[in-house]
C-alpha cells in the first residue's frame, strides 16, 4: 500500500487562502451568508476557513455550523456496523440565507444530497452552494459539482483521497494512497 503526497501543509495552507477570497468575492460581508461544515470531516476545513476569514480578512459576521449528516445518508441501513452520529451544531437560522456547505472531499456526491435534505430541517435556504478542498473526477454517482475547489484530481477507483489535519491529525496534508 503505497501513499503520494497530494498537498503538502504550504499548498494547503494557499488554498484554504485562495478559497476564502473566492468566498468573500462573491458574499462580501457575509451578513446573508452561512457556513455549514459536513460532519465529520468537513467541519476541520470549515473551522479553518473561517478562522482566515475572521482574524486575516477581518470579517466579522461569519456564522458557522456543523451539519451531521448521518441519518440522511441513503447507505445508512446498508453497512454490517451501525453508524455513529456526530453532533449538529446549528445556532442560527439559515431561512432565506445563503448556505455553503463545506466538506473536505467530493466523492461520490452521495453526502452532498445527504446534507441537502437534512439542512431542510433547519430552513429553507436561499441559495446552497458547495465548497470543497478534494474534488475526485470520474467518481461522481450524482450530478453535483463544487462551486468552489480547493484542488481537482483523477483519482481510479482502488485509490483514497486522505485529507489530514492539525487539529485531527497533527498535519496539514493530502495524500493519495493506493488501497
Amino acid at each position: 500500500m503505497g501513499q503520494k503526497v497530494l498537498l503538502n501543509e504550504k499548498e494547503v495552507n494557499i488554498i484554504l487562502h485562495r478559497l476564502a477570497c473566492q468566498l468573500i468575492e462573491k458574499h462580501n460581508d457575509f451578513s446573508n451568508t452561512v457556513l455549514i461544515g459536513l460532519q465529520p470531516r468537513g467541519i476541520f476545513l470549515a473551522d479553518r476557513i473561517a478562522k482566515i476569514l475572521r482574524e486575516d480578512y477581518k470579517v466579522k459576521n461569519i456564522h458557522l455550523g456543523h451539519l451531521d449528516i448521518t441519518f440522511f445518508r441513503d447507505d445508512f441501513r446498508r453497512g454490517e456496523k451501525p453508524l455513529e452520529a456526530n453532533t449538529t451544531k446549528i445556532n442560527f437560522l439559515v431561512e432565506d440565507k445563503n448556505v455553503v456547505f463545506i466538506d473536505d472531499v467530493l466523492y461520490t456526491g452521495r453526502s452532498i444530497r445527504a446534507a441537502l435534505t437534512a439542512i431542510q430541517s433547519f430552513g429553507r435556504p436561499n441559495e446552497i452552494e458547495l465548497l470543497t478542498l478534494i474534488d475526485r473526477r470520474f467518481s461522481r454517482h450524482l450530478p453535483i459539482q463544487p462551486n468552489y475547489r480547493g484542488r481537482q484530481v483523477d483519482v481510479i477507483n482502488n485509490e483514497k483521497v486522505k485529507v489530514n489535519w492539525k487539529e485531527n491529525d497533527h498535519e496539514d496534508s493530502v495524500y493519495l494512497i493506493e488501497k
